[in-house]
């Protein structure tokens, strides 16, 4: 819940004076700043989506309303919806199935407490998470997800996974939804990834990008992020 309508406004400006043709980059910006940044030289994405498509749902945005926006994306399962709304597993499956309906790719985020971390228990963590979202959608729905990496001990805490300890986890990722049919799905890293480790961790072989949060507030790292991954 972070930003304002003349960021939005400066984010534009930057983006179109940019040259960034290999990365496709995704501004995911609060609700209220989203027709303010249809633009075409990136895409449009929200930071939720309900599960349901219509209905008595006061105060829920639904991934029709998405696509009328001009979203092409929406992130689900945030840690911190996760923590704050208490966000199921099974509820970010179906808003992911959703937002495929509506034309929507989704980018499902998964990732561990410190705790589980330090008892060695983020496998069995990150697939508990995925598990619904792999029950619910079929091979070909799978292939249109982007999945997100986020370790909540690494989201605005400044510290990040090593290279080595998120591609690890990637590499996890990526068998689980191999299994699947789904071997080539885009899997991005987000926790404090900055100008200045960005270039490192994309360099890892299972890592395809950012999931970039604090950094996405000040216009000249988020750029300088994009670049590395250029």
């Amino acid at each position: 819940m972070n930003g304002s309508l003349a960021l939005a406004e400066e984010f534009c400006t930057a983006m179109k004076g940019t040259s960034i043709e290999a990365v496709d980059v995704v501004l995911c910006p609060p609700y209220p700043f989203l027709t303010s940044m249809t633009d075409s030289a990136f895409a449009l994405g929200a930071q939720n989506v309900s599960a349901q498509k219509n209905g008595a749902h006061t105060g829920e945005v639904s991934a029709d309303m998405l696509k009328q926006c001009g979203c092409e994306y929406v992130i689900v399962g945030h840690s911190e919806r996760r923590q704050d709304q208490g966000e199921s597993s099974e509820s970010v499956a179906g808003k992911a199935l959703a937002a495929l309906r509506a034309g929507l790719t989704p980018v499902i985020c998964v990732g561990e407490p410190l705790d589980v971390r330090e008892k060695d228990g983020v496998n069995q963590y990150i697939a508990d998470q995925l598990a619904p979202v792999l029950e619910t959608l079929n091979s070909e729905d799978l292939k249109q997800c982007v999945l997100a990496y986020e370790p909540i001990w690494a989201i605005g805490t400044g510290k990040t996974a090593s290279p080595e300890q998120a591609q690890a986890v990637h590499a996890f990722i990526r068998k689980q939804v191999s299994e699947k049919g789904a071997k080539d799905v885009r899997i991005v890293y987000g926790g404090s990834v900055k100008p200045d480790n960005a270039a490192t961790l994309f360099a890892q072989q299972d890592i395809d990008g950012g999931l970039i949060g604090g950094a996405s507030l000040k216009v000249d790292d988020f750029v300088a992020i994009c670049q590395a991954a250029n």
